[in-house]
């Protein structure tokens, strides 16, 4: 299958937000810490703002739909929901969206899609790319450790993701559209590999360092946006943090719950997960944020999900939950489940794969609130005027150093 677009990367502005001057009528998208933090600094002429706080697609469609003409530009200040709310917005209005980010908090800035979450089905809308991404280091510097670079999992995700874009070849599984591509596996072979090396240096909030972050993030996002996908960035370790959600799994970053899967894929695929756990402790990443009980109903539930949202294919397809060798794979993890570990509660088994898809898409359908209802999870308002750093990929993941890219052969041992 041809593709019939190749997104751009948005453009990136490296500038201090008191330098920013926009003339444009504005709506903005943001939450009360994130403009708190920056309204002294960033003039904006707003016409109206908002700071919704959950992934509601139909509360986005409605303030979408409701826009008012005057404006011009949709400014995001912020990270994670407001983002996703951006984008539809800016796409449904056909107007230009700008993104002032306080943490470099996932890769979301640069790509294009939004992804959703309801009823065990995962809902990928194709939007469009911002149009500028305003970056200030001095917001981005003063961010906690743990949110502050936490988008360094989205570069390292890519070691656990080519296992699995690997691991689909070798099993025939891989769609005609997404066959393993040596020259892009080892493209970003080395972006994981620059990641692990620097991630120290990105923990610690070195300026240059958190440049080197936003190369990386956004080499392997138009990566994703030349391939017309992103199996190269995204497999288990991100169906894991979808899986969590589905358990209802809310309150943690993206980061926090993709980290913990990326480490149990890993294991997985019978590598040791240290060199990454490594490098994301350098990087202040927060490993400790999931429950275990929440670990355990996770994996019970990643083979249904897999299959009900037809993802592309990757060992989490082919789990037994229950398995020993799942099992030894959490412990190596560091996310073994045991009563104690669960607070007593014994996990289920999962019900047939058929009842399961069956039960996941029957929940799907359920109607969702209205956008009258919705709307009480987001304020609209018309504003008043005034152990040791590693430095080198798991085997088979990487080649040794020098000036080639790592790059995987699809027919290696694994």
């Amino acid at each position: 299958m041809s593709q019939s677009k190749i997104w751009p990367l948005p453009t990136v502005r490296f500038a201090q937000l008191s330098e920013v001057e926009e003339k444009r009528p504005v709506a903005l998208l943001t939450s009360d810490a994130a403009w708190e933090q920056v309204s002294s600094a960033l003039s904006l002429p707003l016409v109206v703002q908002a700071e919704p706080t959950d992934d509601d697609r139909e509360l986005m469609t409605y303030l979408s739909d409701n826009l008012p003409s005057q404006v011009q530009a949709v400014y995001v200040v912020g990270t994670g929901v407001p983002v996703s709310a951006g984008k539809l917005v800016a796409q449904a209005n056909n107007i230009p969206l700008v993104l002032v980010p306080t943490a470099l908090d996932s890769d979301a800035i640069f790509e294009a899609h939004v992804a959703f979450m309801s009823g065990g089905l995962i809902d990928r809308i194709e939007g469009v790319p911002a149009h500028e991404v305003i970056i200030d280091w001095e917001i981005i510097k003063a961010a906690p450790q743990h949110e502050r670079a936490a988008a360094i999992v989205d570069v390292l995700a890519i070691v656990t993701a080519l296992l699995d874009w690997r691991y689909g070849e070798k099993k025939g599984r891989n769609s005609a559209d997404q066959r393993f591509s040596a020259w892009a596996a080892g493209i970003a072979a080395g972006l994981a590999s620059q990641a692990i090396k620097s991630a120290k240096a990105i923990g610690e909030g070195q300026v240059e360092a958190l440049r080197t972050l936003v190369n990386l993030l956004m080499i392997s996002v138009q990566l994703a946006h030349q391939l017309g996908h992103d199996r190269h960035q995204e497999g288990t370790e991100h169906y894991f943090a979808f899986s969590l959600r589905n358990q209802g799994v809310k309150s943690i970053s993206h980061a926090e719950a993709v980290a913990p899967g990326m480490l149990i894929a890993s294991a997985l695929h019978g590598q040791d997960p240290g060199a990454l756990r490594d490098a994301l402790n350098n990087a202040g990443i927060r490993l400790d944020q999931v429950r275990a009980a929440d670990v355990r109903l996770a994996i019970n539930d990643l083979p249904s999900l897999c299959t009900t949202n037809n993802l592309p294919y990757s060992i989490a397809h082919d789990l037994d939950p229950f398995s020993e060798e799942v099992t030894q794979a959490l412990d190596r993890a560091g996310y073994q489940t045991d009563a104690g570990d669960t607070g007593g509660w014994e996990p289920v088994s999962p019900p047939p794969s058929g009842d399961a898809t069956g039960d996941t898409s029957e929940g799907a359908a359920t109607a969702p609130q209205s956008a009258q209802e919705s709307s009480s999870q987001s304020q609209a308002t018309t504003p008043n005027q005034p152990s040791g750093q590693a430095n080198s990929l798991p085997p088979n993941v990487a080649s040794s150093e020098g000036s080639q890219a790592g790059t995987i052969n699809p027919d290696q041992n694994q």
